[in-house]
């Protein structure tokens, strides 16, 4: 295996992982931006206020993308078998 075959599976792999984890991470993003300026508008300084929306739109998320994220997760693995069969 040479450098050049570990650098493309390195880049496959983390645009795989961008891939299945960006939709929750952009959920939290918003949700928590969100939580936090409706803190900030109504001076409502609760900590816990902001972990049960995200938490809630995370797993709504979470079970709509589950899906997608189970065939990107395969493909990546096969092609990952395909690489260690062909050597």
């Amino acid at each position: 295996m040479t450098g050049a075959d570990i650098l493309d599976i390195t880049r496959d792999t983390l645009f795989t992982l961008l891939l299945v984890a960006g939709p929750l991470l952009l959920v939290a993003l918003v949700v928590g931006f969100g939580i936090g300026l409706l803190q900030a508008l109504t001076q409502i300084q609760e900590a816990t206020l902001t972990f049960v929306p995200k938490l809630i739109a995370m797993v709504f998320v979470f079970i709509l993308t589950a899906p997608l994220m189970g065939r990107l997760l395969g493909g990546l693995m096969e092609r990952l078998a395909q690489r260690i069969i062909s050597g």
